[in-house]
């Protein structure tokens, strides 16, 4: 009864702390400009599909692909038996699932095939990030905190994988020594095939030493998954949960096709057309700024995608600039996304909706020389396995720059002048373009 009531308490405790946390994301994710994504509902749940589900694009690099196939089908099916640990701690049975008979041991065989699957992964990506040293694992934004972030998850999946195996052989040993409170499930060998290699190892202990190591196994393996359940949010490895709606709701439009600001629409209308009906604006609303140079100016979605970056930095590792050793990142710039909302966020909280620390996203975090260093290829949209688009993001904050700071580099000032005096990026009048025709 302690125990269920002890186990009870975790469990509300863990869901809680998680709860508070996802309303504090989703508070700072809407902070963002409004955007309707409600469109092409069909072509949206395709895409989150092919994408999210059926991780499309990690296939650019099968090595990779293979082992992440491994982690991600293999925790999130492994803890499917995590509602049997939940019913188990909370009303003190034990393995209360059983009484589905041979299917439970193709389950439990299946989870440990996969827990074995899920370390030999997890080895190979500690092995390319601390030992190969990848490349872009090791770039100027991966300080010490993103490193360590990859490296804390990969361990603690290794320590929940092998908690599992020896908590399971620890209970096959007890069935078959015929412990109390351990009465054997099935009767089949073959419910435990990879554990069952773990006997020799305890075959000599006691029942009452194998119930504590049992005990305290089962007890590691909950605590751990509801600390990895709080930790996620803080984590590159929130793109567990925000693949899913981030791709859903990812751009379904040609992914070089920027978008308009409605006020600059309807000028460029009246001058075309002085006649032309263009919508009243709104007296009390509040002036749009042109572009963005903070988090609040960027769209929901935009901050969406900077909470769903994997860190995985492919995006980086395509960008033609980054490659000819120009400052610009497109990982940094999701990055730098996240950690200004997240120091906004932070303010609300401490000082009110609107205290003003004085700080923005372009200046304090990301600068001018990365932002003009881009080519807009498209390169970091089309890499990035979770459809997040830095793009967006780096033009917004162009966009800002050229139409509210007037700060451009000196080759754009010149076609911005030339195209203002003579309708054209050329230095030519309009009366001389059809000059060239005339020679002989």
């Amino acid at each position: 009864m302690i125990s269920s009531i002890l186990f009870t308490i975790l469990l509300v405790i863990g869901v809680i702390l998680f709860t508070k946390k996802i309303r504090e994301v989703i508070r700072n994710i809407q902070l963002g400009r409004k955007l309707d994504l409600s469109d092409r509902s069909s072509e949206r749940w395709a895409t989150m599909a092919r994408v999210a589900l059926g991780q499309s694009k990690m296939g650019s690099r099968p090595v990779a692909a293979f082992f992440h196939v491994l982690i991600y089908v293999g925790f999130i099916i492994i803890n499917i038996e995590v509602i049997e640990i939940i019913i188990d701690g909370v009303f003190g049975t034990h393995r209360v699932l059983s009484f589905m008979g041979g299917l439970y041991d193709v389950l439990i065989g299946s989870f440990e095939f996969l827990a074995i699957g899920v370390l030999a992964a997890c080895f190979v990506f500690l092995s390319r990030r601390n030992i190969i040293k990848l490349r872009r694992f090791h770039m100027r934004e991966m300080t010490k905190w993103p490193k360590s972030d990859a490296n804390i998850i990969l361990f603690t999946e290794i320590l929940l994988m092998s908690a599992f195996l020896i908590m399971n052989a620890c209970d096959y040993q007890l069935q078959m020594m015929g412990a109390e409170h351990y009465s054997r499930a099935t009767g089949i060998v073959g419910a435990f095939p990879v554990s069952s290699m773990l006997l020799p190892m305890i075959s000599g202990m006691s029942v009452d030493s194998l119930i504590i190591l049992e005990r305290s196994c089962w007890w590691f393996h909950i605590i751990g998954i509801l600390a990895f359940l709080n930790y996620v949010p803080y984590s590159k490895h929130f793109h567990i949960l925000l693949a899913f709606p981030n791709t859903y709701y990812s751009k379904l439009t040609p992914k070089g096709e920027f978008t308009n600001m409605e006020s600059v629409t309807n000028e460029v209308k009246l001058m075309m057309d002085p006649t032309a009906a263009v919508p009243a604006v709104d007296p009390n609303a509040a002036p749009q700024r042109f572009g963005a140079k903070d988090v609040k100016d960027l769209t929901w979605k935009q901050l969406m995608d900077s909470y769903s970056c994997t860190e995985c930095g492919r995006c980086t590792s395509s960008c033609p600039a980054n490659l000819t050793g120009k400052l610009l990142s497109p990982r940094k710039i999701m990055m730098d996304t996240r950690d200004r909302l997240e120091e906004v966020g932070k303010n609300i909280d401490q000082h009110g909706a609107d205290h003003d620390d004085g700080k923005s996203l372009l200046g304090n975090y990301i600068t001018e020389e990365e932002l003009w260093a881009c080519t807009t290829c498209n390169a970091c949209t089309e890499a990035c396995p979770v459809n997040i688009d830095p793009l967006s993001i780096i033009v917004e904050m162009r966009r800002y720059l050229v139409m509210e700071q007037s700060s451009a580099p000196t080759e754009l000032n010149g076609m911005f002048t030339k195209i203002e005096n003579n309708g054209a990026p050329w230095q030519f009048s309009p009366a001389d373009r059809m000059n060239w025709a005339n020679e002989d």
